[in-house]
């Protein structure tokens, strides 16, 4: 089955040092850039990591131990500030999926992005999240999915490459498997794929029905961010200041000048 495409659909796949997105760094992204025509675009690259002054980061044991990159391994590779203005033009107009993207690649991406000064704008993206849609029709991993829709063996899982080609497979294979429940539509599969309606990519906060935006953690969690910016002034202070993701941040700041009630 060929994906029917108006734009790019950007498969990609991120390793890290850890899952903090606030915290961690890139190691290793991989893309498969799929055109509307039906070729494609694909490339790895492992990255060093960096924080903002400068200095390299530790890859920790814990997380070489799943995907296998060592401080060794990255030494002499760019950095995701150096490559940030190749991969801006490259996801320009495009839209994106991963395995789990929603609520890990795409907000460490966005937070990686905005580290290196830029200001990605992704309002008008769709996002496909092939394991939310796994999820809802079986309920498994990767591995398990690769197994279950392509009748084989995922090797080298945790590998950047291996996990993007799998998770483009394992969209093609669903297609196939719920003709009846799937629309070969990037914007069906987005919302579909969707589990909240996210303001902020991290999902700190979230629309309602009603396209109310809604806190979605702490103990304001299910509050409208309006009623609470009014009733708390000092709460948007607490969260510009608190250790949350860049791309959090701003949209805060965003919601309450909207509503000018800080």
């Amino acid at each position: 089955m060929k994906l029917n495409l108006t734009r790019p659909l950007v498969f990609f796949d991120i390793e890290s040092t850890g899952l903090d997105v606030s915290k961690d760094y890139i190691v290793e992204l991989c893309y498969i850039k799929v055109l509307p025509n039906g070729n494609e675009e694909a490339k790895n690259m492992r990255l060093r990591p960096v924080n903002f002054r400068g200095e390299t980061v530790h890859i920790p044991e814990v997380s070489t131990a799943i995907h296998g990159i060592t401080d060794e391994d990255v030494k002499d590779c760019p950095t995701f500030k150096e490559i940030a203005n190749e991969l801006m033009a490259c996801f320009k107009d495009c839209d994106f999926a991963g395995f789990n993207s929603n609520k890990f690649d795409v907000p460490l991406l966005v937070e990686e992005f905005l580290r290196a000064g830029i200001n990605i704008d992704l309002t008008k993206c769709r996002f496909v999240d092939v394991q939310n849609i796994y999820h809802k029709m079986e309920r498994r991993t990767l591995s398990a999915a690769y197994r279950f829709y392509c009748g084989k063996d995922l090797e080298n899982a945790h590998s950047a490459d291996a996990d993007t080609r799998a998770t483009l497979e394992v969209l093609m294979a669903q297609l196939d498997a719920y003709p009846n429940d799937l629309q070969n539509d990037v914007k069906f599969l987005a919302e579909f794929s969707a589990m909240n309606r996210n303001v902020d990519f991290a999902g700190r906060m979230v629309y309602d029905d009603n396209d109310v935006e809604i806190i979605n953690f702490g103990k304001y969690k299910g509050q409208a961010a309006k009623d609470v910016f009014a009733r708390d002034p000092g709460y948007l202070s607490w969260v510009l200041q608190g250790d949350f993701p860049l791309n959090t941040k701003q949209v805060f700041q965003r919601v309450a000048l909207k509503y000018k009630k800080f």
